[in-house]
């Protein structure tokens, strides 16, 4: 009997007993806040004397590093099992927890892509003065499994986000708070509420519009907020009846996205149609004998018929000649070499490929005559 997906749907209970329910590797992506183990010994208090608000809940206790253990193997365990063979995790913890996740997800097999700082822009301080403020928690970024060939890695979407820099594994990111921090009678509904920002990059970077996303310690719902707002299915696991009662409305009074879904999408020269530089010379975007040049104009090569470059005695490829005068094993000559274009503007020749590829995908005109059309029927 087929097992059914519970798409959209926070599910009441144990994490490793509900996760044990569900069907073999129907998961994207996970992203899993588990308990830290804290081990808070004792209140604590600012100087003014006001208590803080700190992580005492009940699921953040283990009675040893020993059963905390046994217990991260088990849900990790679990993931696993779940996870889409092309599909990868995110775990995120502290210093209390997270060098013990890392060492579990390594034995279990899984392998690990990146390890992120979240850097908090307005840390809780050191009240004591004993420490430094302990102003970062980290994520590991991790793969089902070694020989794992494909993932979801978003590389054009994130490099946007930066200014068209790449990402960096350092993420600048207040903690929730403000009007985003949900509240009960003036408390916080959940001692450790993720930042919808911190859940966006994730989403964003490592799934697709549709994929599902699973967060077994679902808390107030922060992923399947996310996910909502970015087209992906979401499954939350939570024990706490009250975490769920705010998480459901929390995503209830989220509208169901109205946009296209192009709007999602980042353009990748990956899903492009591909086009060898020659093309562009039978095309008459560049012309034979024309001269590129390297972006400050010290390297220059001379455009051959069969779209090689001749640069002094080499003869290749646009990417070939690109490393040779760089003195590097490999380059990408899209990005390397530059053109005069006929406009008097020097251009990359990566452009004048954008260029073509629009113009191939412009509809022809439809004023041809009658002869055409059936000659265009008949083919198709």
């Amino acid at each position: 009997m087929t097992q059914t997906i519970p798409f959209d749907t926070i599910l009441h209970g144990d994490s490793i007993e509900i996760l044990n329910t569900l069907p073999d590797s129907c998961i994207d992506l996970i992203f899993a806040d588990p308990p830290y183990n804290m081990q808070l010994q004792k209140e604590l208090y600012r100087p003014n004397q006001t208590r803080v608000d700190a992580v005492d809940d009940a699921w953040d206790k283990f009675r040893s590093l020993r059963d905390y253990d046994q217990f991260t193997r088990d849900w990790l365990m679990a993931c696993r099992r779940v996870l889409k063979d092309d599909g990868t995790i995110w775990v995120i913890g502290s210093y209390h927890n997270i060098f013990r996740v890392g060492n579990i997800l390594q034995d279990l097999g899984y392998w690990i892509l990146n390890d992120f700082l979240w850097a908090k822009t307005n840390p809780m301080p050191q009240f004591r003065g004993r420490r430094f403020t302990n102003a970062t928690e980290t994520l590991i970024w991790a793969q089902k499994s070694q020989s794992q060939k494909r993932y979801t890695f978003n590389y054009h979407a994130m490099k946007n986000m930066n200014d068209d820099k790449q990402m960096t594994n350092v993420w600048h990111i207040p903690v929730c708070s403000g009007k985003e921090r949900i509240k009960i009678d003036g408390k916080k509904a959940h001692s450790t509420q993720k930042p919808e920002e911190l859940l966006y990059r994730v989403i964003l970077s490592s799934s697709n519009i549709g994929d599902v996303i699973l967060d077994p310690f679902f808390g107030t719902g922060t992923t399947g907020a996310v996910a909502k707002k970015l087209k992906r299915h979401f499954i939350g696991i939570e024990r706490e009846a009250d975490y769920i009662r705010v998480a459901q409305a929390r995503i209830d009074a989220i509208p169901t996205p109205m946009f296209p879904d192009e709007l999602l999408i980042t353009p990748s020269k990956r899903t492009q149609p591909r086009v060898p530089f020659g093309t562009l010379v039978g095309a008459n975007y560049v012309a034979i004998g024309q001269v590129v040049y390297s972006r400050n104009r010290e390297h220059q090569a001379i455009i051959n018929a069969d779209g090689t470059l001749t640069c002094g005695d080499i003869r290749g490829s646009i990417h070939q000649v690109a490393a040779h005068v760089q003195g590097q094993s490999a380059a990408n000559g899209w990005d390397f070499w530059y053109v005069d274009d006929h406009t008097g503007e020097f251009i990359v020749i990566d452009v004048l490929r954008d260029r073509y590829i629009k113009d191939s995908q412009t509809p022809v005109d439809d004023d041809f005559d009658e002869f055409e059309e059936n000659e265009v029927e008949e083919n198709e």
